[in-house]
């Protein structure tokens, strides 16, 4: 049985790029930034809607520059990579001051989801190809070890054609303060791991069904708490999940044990595995098992010491970094994900008119 699974993340060619770190929140104080550093990329400034935050964050995680305003951090030209870390709404306008006094920009690195809506996405990739900028989605569980491994899998025909593929999430994430602004909860900022993922192992969907409701624990308006999605493909294979962001009734000496769990099964193979994030700030590898039609009756269990949180996190900057030196488009492009913010889209459309709906309607 071929062991060799590919998991871990290429190093780019070069990773002197100096970075400028837009956003001092939980994920790039505690999680991006450290990552970063471990994996000897250049951090070379950073800025935040609120000084102080960033100040701490440049203190703590020992980054040479601070800068007042994204305005002053664009004018350095040590700055060549934009990281943007800043709630949805927010990135559009930041990739417009980008574009037009980036002078020394080579690159930027967009949070996901790249915006609120598909036409926004639309609108931000537009400017950066304009412009000439390589523009990457930060879509970090596709950096997954689990994902990743499963991805040579399928690619090499280990499991045969896909038939089925699932997705169980039970676990609770930390809805941070600024989602109270949207009405679009769990398919726009949970979900669109699961629902890239897909794309990333299969390809593109023809169409997908959505059912949700409110989540009981979020007390702030939303439509979609507890998400059930099915996407179809032409080749028949059906690729399903449950968010589901309830759990239970938690209290402070039960968490009902938090799990997600993925399994694709296929004409000749099956693998299943499972994600370490539920577990964070412990440090939980995610899993792989499978076995496949040519060796009945065997089945392998690889394990590694990395984790999604906080070992991928490198994974989207690494893929942006070897594009520039190459002159290629990062994997994780704007215009690629593009496809996963229509299934998104389309994923609304379908919860707000109750049916199936084409992703071909949103490209229209």
């Amino acid at each position: 049985m071929n062991l060799d699974l590919a998991f871990s993340i290429p190093r780019p060619s070069r990773c002197d790029f100096g970075i400028g770190a837009i956003g001092a929140g939980f994920i790039m104080r505690d999680v991006q930034l450290p990552a970063y550093a471990r994996a000897g990329f250049h951090v070379a400034g950073i800025t935040s809607r609120t000084p102080e935050t960033a100040r701490q964050a440049a203190a703590l995680r020992g980054i040479p520059k601070v800068f007042d305003s994204v305005g002053e951090m664009l004018r350095d030209p040590d700055i060549q990579i934009l990281d943007i870390a800043v709630p949805p709404d927010r990135q559009l306008d930041i990739v417009r001051q980008a574009v037009r006094e980036g002078r020394h920009l080579q690159g930027i690195l967009a949070q996901k989801p790249l915006a609120v809506n598909y036409p926004d996405a639309v609108e931000t990739v537009r400017l950066c190809r304009e412009r000439g900028l390589l523009l990457a989605v930060n879509q970090n569980m596709r950096f997954d070890q689990s994902i990743r491994a499963l991805k040579t899998l399928l690619t090499r025909g280990d499991l045969g054609e896909p038939v089925l593929a699932t997705i169980e999430m039970r676990a609770v994430p930390h809805w941070q303060q600024w989602l109270q602004n949207y009405s679009r909860l769990t398919l726009l900022n949970m979900s669109i791991h699961h629902i890239d993922s897909f794309r990333y192992l299969f390809g593109e969907p023809d169409s997908i069904y959505v059912s949700a409701r409110p989540d009981p624990r979020t007390r702030f308006p939303h439509q979609d708490g507890i998400c059930l999605y099915t996407m179809e493909y032409s080749s028949g294979l059906r690729a399903t999940a449950w968010d589901d962001v309830w759990v239970g009734p938690q209290n402070d000496r039960d968490n009902l044990n938090p799990y997600i769990k993925w399994r694709v099964t296929g004409t000749s193979g099956l693998a299943e595995g499972t994600l370490g994030w539920p577990s964070y700030p412990n440090h939980a590898p995610s899993t792989l098992t499978f076995t496949t039609a040519s060796e009945p009756g065997v089945w392998a269990t690889p394990r590694w010491r990395e984790a999604w949180f906080p070992d991928a996190f490198p994974g989207p900057m690494a893929d942006l970094m070897e594009a520039i030196a190459s002159g290629t488009q990062p994997s994780l492009s704007g215009a690629d994900n593009l496809g996963t913010m229509a299934i998104v889209e389309a994923g609304y459309r379908s919860l707000q008119e109750h049916r199936p709906v084409a992703i071909a309607e949103i490209y229209s």
